[in-house]
């Protein structure tokens, strides 16, 4: 299967809006601080997610520069979840986007920091240039307030909990993994519906909050959204065992290295294939019924999730 095209368009409005984002402090002292943000933040990618966002937006009729100040929080986000992600007590990764992680760069105190600024920064954006902007004030607290549920407790943290305590259990004692393994496949799903699901649910969510959108083609575009998410980690999960170094940009095999379960593990790299297929077209059937007279651009991201080799 041939990868899919990429909205290229989006993408390239991302990469610009961010470039010009800024993180000035009242002492230069914390300039360093700024320096690690960035030097995560624009380290490159597919921008997923704000992507995602804006291409509901252009869907929704949405204006694009009224939505930038979402999808950039987005991104901000995300690029902490990352930061984090690959510090030593978690996944201990040392290449991330095809360059050295944060806490290799810059030293694992000043990483935990710059992920933590990058989280408040993204609310702090996302409200003062929402107001700029002219979002109505109802509009852009329902949708902040979504995105935190999506990332806390309830959502990616709570996610990624979820997998780090996964890890513990199956070490078991003095390494042996317990007798008594009763976890389930539901399990497996209800992680990465937090860790993984509910940020890239969000970034559908969100721009409906923005948009004033509750009704049959919210609901469509959330089951799309929520389909999307299961695909991109089945997905995920595939390429880390099929994929290089070098085309994923950090190394491969890291799931196998920690005794991660995945969709692969618990299915089988075939059976993850064929899961990932029901959950593009379950995802592609939504987006239609949501949106008859056409999003391109979602189902273009949509069909390059299913077939990215990266």
């Amino acid at each position: 299967m041939s990868p899919a095209g990429y909205p290229d368009d989006l993408r390239s409005t991302v990469d610009a809006y961010l470039a010009e984002l800024r993180f000035p402090a009242r002492s230069p002292a914390v300039g360093g601080l700024e320096e690690a943000m960035r030097y995560s933040l624009l380290a490159g990618g597919k921008r997923i997610r704000p992507v995602l966002a804006l291409a509901t937006a252009r869907a929704l009729g949405v204006e694009e520069r009224a939505a930038l100040p979402l999808a950039a929080a987005i991104e901000l986000i995300h690029t902490y979840s990352l930061i984090h992600d690959d510090l030593p007590a978690m996944d201990d990764d040392d290449l991330r986007r095809g360059r050295p992680t944060c806490h290799v760069a810059y030293g694992e105190d000043v990483a935990i920091l710059a992920g933590d600024a990058l989280y408040a920064e993204a609310f702090h954006h996302l409200l003062t240039a929402g107001t700029r902007e002219g979002l109505p004030a109802n509009r852009l607290l329902r949708a902040a307030a979504e995105l935190a549920d999506a990332t806390g407790v309830d959502g990616m943290v709570g996610g990624q909990y979820l997998d780090v305590t996964a890890e513990k259990a199956l070490e078991g004692v003095d390494g042996e993994p317990p007798a008594d393994d009763d976890r389930t496949a539901d399990d497996l799903r209800v992680l990465h519906e937090l860790k993984t699901g509910r940020l890239i649910g969000a970034s559908v969510g969100c721009v409906l909050q923005l948009a004033g959108v509750d009704d049959d083609r919210a609901d469509a575009l959330r089951a799309f959204a929520a389909d999307l998410g299961v695909l991109f980690q089945i997905v995920d999960d595939i390429l880390d065992v099929t994929g290089t170094d070098q085309a994923l940009g950090k190394p491969q095999g890291s799931d196998e290295r920690h005794g991660k379960r995945t969709y692969v593990t618990e299915y089988g790299l075939e059976g993850a294939r064929e899961m990932a297929s029901r959950h593009h077209d379950a995802a592609s059937t939504a987006l239609r019924s949501a949106v008859p007279s056409g999003a391109e651009d979602l189902h273009t991201l949509t069909a390059f999730i299913h077939t990215r080799t990266n």
